[in-house]
């Protein structure tokens, strides 16, 4: 089969789809732009479908390189078969492969190898064929004169039994009785190093733990690793080593009870415990390991697509605040389109506690700029900070802005780490690194997907184990979801940073600073087709991008839409059968409810591209995000101490893993909601009951002041 009938095999498509979408990468276009603008061809399929495809073509592509580098080496050597060659050919897995390959990969010198070169090879075949009547002993000593450096009979059996014991652990066939005894009946098994045993650590549940292998989760794998890595315990497979020697035996003696068969079963037990069991004892652990970060990164990956997608608060003048004690906390006020437009400091929190004259300063701002929210940093002294801000808006003083200004409490995980890097430098090179991170946290509260872009998904806070994971398929995965959730959302081309269009498709980094260039000296875009006066965005760069990036105020109404330039004369067309201009149709729903898309349907443009403009033509521009709303923490609560058992509290989800949810409840520690705790009925993936920002009401089950631990459950508040 080729790559592509495998393809097609494996995600159960049909087979002239995936040859069109191969051909449509290798014709240079992104993921969004196909997904998005070439349903026709695709067959409607989504973004994961499109990049599973692109991402097994890369796969076996690198497989078939490597299997003419196998079949190279073996070919070399003399030993290749038809029925090897064919193996070799039908295997679809690396790791398969390199199983295959074992016996014949180039290695360092072996017990078996000093064997070979005396001349033991042809008595170790001899004895391992075990034929009933031959008697090893008789052969080692009829052959003694043609050994090389073999003083005795008995060194010439044990050279053979070395050879022996490699050529059994080479055997796929032997190594995967092994490997699916340790993988069904196997235990992991952990002790705590005795330097460790009195201490209280993280890693606790791990100082004597026990779990089969075949079941273990992804988060386990990667704390046992984690904890094995930080020298704190020690871990390893258990498993019955007699089991595993019969079934060696079974396989390779079987019934025969001959000189040779005993041989052959000391050979299968030196091969097993010197040669296989560490060997395939690290297979399976690494398998083990690559299971768990699929799953970890797929949870970060799902994660983050939900705190990227997290609701705006719209275009409205902000106020940001970084809480602080002693140094005060740090206030930025900013406009309607994220522009810095003043910053401050106040200290309305300890030890200063100056109320008063923080508040004057919020009121000044309040009314000369505007504002309409209050973000606050959920870091040290954010429920201080949140209290004094209520307080201020209830003096009588304030009653003009009551009800106008909403107060929220913003997540500012990787604030610090934005506030210091270049690209907050760049946007302000003459402000205070605290002045910055204030900005990034109302900014955040503005738009989260065009702040967040600025900022390492890593740095974010929403994953599980993410640095003892791979890093190369992390930061592939999450740039994916970063892309995906840019396209979908679309970009302002006007306003948009060059970070934020370096995620649009077709455009590089190099591109978006393109375009912030020709930006800054001839002023803002007024139309789509401006775009390709920017240096370096050819046609096929344009065409990948256009339909993302959005003209707020072009004369063409379609410029601040998903309808693809390419597509703007079926608009037309449309608007032509209803005797009208294009402007006259374009928001208006009901008119366009009355539209047949079948009748615009023509070679170029199919049903799924005529239905898309239709629902665009409805609400052109429109942000598909959900709508913004925000928890009410309870002012009554502001440390873990004014928790107690059965408490009901609103708050914020803030990270899920595969066994709970991180809640934020405003205390200043994340409340844990275990699987288990979830919902009232099993939950076997906790991310088809909740996500990352979602606002939950949960009830206080457990709380370890010490250990700052707070246990949750969701049970309460189903309906």
């Amino acid at each position: 089969m080729d790559n592509t009938q495998i393809i097609a095999s494996e995600l159960d498509l049909a087979k002239p789809i995936v040859m069109k979408v191969l051909s449509l990468f290798g014709e240079g276009n992104t993921v969004p732009f196909v997904a998005r603008y070439r349903k026709e061809v695709t067959g409607g399929l989504d973004e994961v479908a499109l990049r599973n495809i692109e991402e097994r073509n890369i796969y076996l592509r690198e497989l078939l390189e490597r299997k003419e580098t196998v079949t190279k080496t073996i070919v070399d050597q003399g030993k290749m078969s038809t029925e090897l060659e064919k193996t070799i050919r039908d295997c679809l897995s690396k790791n398969e492969l390199e199983e295959i390959y074992i016996p014949f990969k180039p290695k360092r010198r072996t017990r078996a190898t000093i064997a070979r070169e005396k001349g033991l090879e042809s008595l170790a075949l001899k004895i391992l064929e075990m034929e009933d009547g031959f008697d090893p002993v008789s052969s080692a000593t009829e052959g003694m004169s043609e050994f090389k450096e073999i003083e005795s009979v008995e060194e010439a059996l044990a050279g053979a039994r070395d050879i022996i014991s490699e050529t059994i652990s080479e055997s796929s066939d032997h190594r995967s009785i092994v490997y699916k005894q340790m993988l069904e009946a196997g235990h992991y098994v952990s002790k705590v190093k005795k330097e460790y045993k009195e201490k209280n650590t993280k890693y606790n549940m791990y100082y004597d733990y026990r779990h089969t292998v075949d079941s273990i989760s992804s988060h386990n794998m990667l704390g046992l690793r984690r904890a094995e890595n930080e020298g704190v315990i020690t871990f390893t497979i258990e498993v019955e080593d007699e089991e595993i020697l019969a079934k060696l035996r079974n396989s390779i003696i079987g019934n025969r009870k001959n000189k040779s068969a005993c041989i052959v079963s000391e050979a299968i037990d030196d091969s097993y415990n010197r040669l296989m069991k560490t060997s395939i004892t690290s297979k399976v652990r690494l398998e083990n390991k690559d299971k768990a970060d699929e799953e970890a990164i797929d949870t970060f990956a799902s994660n983050l697509h939900s705190l990227l997608l997290a609701p705006p608060s719209g275009g409205c003048p902000i106020v940001g605040i970084d809480p602080g004690f002693r140094t005060g906390c740090k206030i930025v006020a900013l406009d309607n389109t994220g522009k810095l437009i003043d910053d401050a400091v106040i200290y309305p929190t300890e030890p200063r506690k100056d109320f008063e004259g923080s508040a004057r300063i919020l009121y000044n701002w309040f009314d000369k700029y505007n504002i309409e929210l209050v973000a606050i940093g959920n870091g040290t002294g954010s429920r201080e900070t949140d209290k004094f801000v209520h307080w201020a808006l209830d003096q009588d003083v304030a009653k003009k802005f009551k009800g106008k200004i909403k107060i929220v409490i913003v997540n500012e995980s990787g604030a610090s780490i934005y506030s210091a890097s270049e690209v907050a430098a760049r946007e302000f090179p003459d402000k205070d690194i605290t002045v910055r991170g204030a900005v990034s946290i109302a900014r955040r509260l503005q738009d989260p997907l065009a702040e967040l872009v600025k900022i390492d998904p890593k740095s974010i806070g929403v994953g599980q184990y993410q640095h003892d994971v791979q890093q190369k398929k992390l930061k592939k995965k999450l740039d994916d979801v970063v892309e995906d959730c840019v396209n979908y959302v679309g970009v302002d081309a006007n306003t948009a940073s060059k970070e934020l269009l370096s995620y649009v498709a077709g455009i590089s980094s190099s591109l978006a600073e393109n375009i912030v260039s020709y930006r800054n000296q001839n002023g803002l875009f007024s139309n789509r087709k401006q775009f390709l006066k920017v240096s370096k965005l050819g046609p096929k760069a344009f065409e990948q991008c256009a339909g993302f990036m959005r003209i707020r105020d072009s004369v063409n109404l379609l410029d601040n839409s998903a309808v693809h330039p390419e597509s703007y004369y079926i608009v037309d067309a449309i608007a032509k059968n209803l005797q009208k201009k294009p402007i006259e149709i374009i928001g208006h729903e009901e008119l366009v409810e009355t539209i047949d898309p079948h009748a615009f349907v023509s070679e170029k443009a199919g049903l799924p591209t005529i239905t898309d403009i239709l629902e665009e033509l409805k609400k052109p521009g429109r942000d598909p995000r959900k709508q913004f709303v925000t928890a009410a923490f309870d002012d009554s609560i502001n440390e873990i101490e004014d928790l107690k058992p059965e408490m009901v509290l609103e708050g914020i989800v803030t990270n899920v893993a595969n066994f709970g949810a991180f809640v934020d409840i405003g205390v200043h520690q994340d409340g844990l909601v275990h699987i288990s705790e979830v919902a009232n009925k099993f939950v076997k993936e906790i991310k088809d009951h909740v996500s990352v920002g979602d606002i939950v009401k949960v009830k206080v089950l457990d709380i370890d002041v010490e250990m700052k631990r707070i246990s949750l459950s969701m049970k309460q508040s189903e309906k």
